[in-house]
């Protein structure tokens, strides 16, 4: 299989079957370096529906996607066999009944060694993506992208949502390092920051990255060492501005132009995968949520 996209020059960028940036589609089992991976599940938000449709969105929008990565001076194209591998089996009425399918889907294949990049869904699918790969590499950094923290209790008496992914993931022992940007107000009370606090997140709030010129802000990011890093992606760290399809919009985000330069800025020796969730698409103007979500996983082919 030849894994490149399909020529933009032979045939219109509006043509064609859509796939991830116009790869080629291909099984699980192939012999593919990275799998862009959807994963169309919204049961777990507390807002907004909608996510479910994200992975077919973001497909056709990445038929604006290019390979050669400007500022890093890389053709991942060139470098990398990356396929569209599909959509994992979801169950719209179980969110235990979808994770068991996600981490099914999902393991087997860390354990060939294979870089996935899933695309979401609402941020409760993280949760078994870390487990898959916490179960290969061990307690991973994350490194999250988000206005909110999601390490908040409960709702409803449901442990599993979207804003609970990091909490089940810290005390499980799948992460042990986190840094996270985007990160604002407002909060249901002062209360929320324990858990970031007690286990020593490193957090750039909009305050910290807007005080500060943004070259000073990128110059504070941390120097990674080897540790197995996961990178996940709530659109909704960007301001609604920039970013209205997604399921729990709060004023006052990054730019995607913010969130380009700190993608960029990061040197991560030992990237083993990510995820892109909460777009909605019936809530995005002009598709330039699902666009963006299209760039950070460009972002991310740089970075494999």
């Amino acid at each position: 299989m030849d894994f490149k996209p399909l020529s933009g020059r032979e045939f219109p960028r509006f043509s064609g079957i859509k796939t991830f940036f116009r790869l080629p589609h291909a099984p699980l089992d192939a012999d593919y370096d990275v799998g862009i991976l959807g994963v169309p599940f919204d049961g777990g938000v507390s807002y907004r529906p909608g996510a479910r449709f994200a992975p077919s969105r973001i497909r056709e929008m990445s038929s604006l996607g290019r390979t050669y990565h400007w500022s890093r001076e890389d053709h991942w194209a060139n470098r990398l066999k990356v396929a569209d591998i599909g959509d994992v089996s979801t169950v719209p009425l179980s969110i235990e009944q979808t994770y068991k399918k996600i981490e099914a889907t999902v393991l087997p294949l860390v354990q060939k060694k294979k870089k996935i990049l899933s695309v979401g869904g609402d941020h409760s699918t993280t949760l078994p993506l870390l487990r898959s790969f916490g179960k290969v590499h061990g307690p991973l950094r994350l490194i999250h992208f988000d206005a909110h923290l999601d390490t908040y209790p409960a709702a409803w008496d449901c442990e599993y949502h979207h804003g609970a992914f990091l909490r089940h993931a810290i005390e499980e022992g799948l992460v042990k390092e986190v840094v996270q940007f985007g990160i604002r107000g407002p909060l249901v009370s002062k209360e929320d920051l324990d858990f970031a606090t007690k286990h020593k997140f490193k957090i750039f709030t909009m305050d910290n990255i807007r005080n500060t010129h943004l070259n000073e802000v990128l110059k504070t990011i941390p120097a990674f060492d080897a540790t197995p890093t996961y990178i996940t992606f709530d659109v909704d760290a960007l301001d609604p501005a920039f970013a209205p399809g997604t399921g729990t919009p709060v004023p006052g985000g990054l730019t995607s132009y913010e969130a380009q330069r700190i993608l960029r800025e990061l040197q991560i020796p030992n990237f083993i995968g990510g995820d892109v969730v909460e777009v909605c698409p019936a809530s995005d103007s002009s598709d330039i949520t699902s666009l963006f979500a299209m760039d950070v996983l460009f972002e991310y082919l740089g970075m494999c």
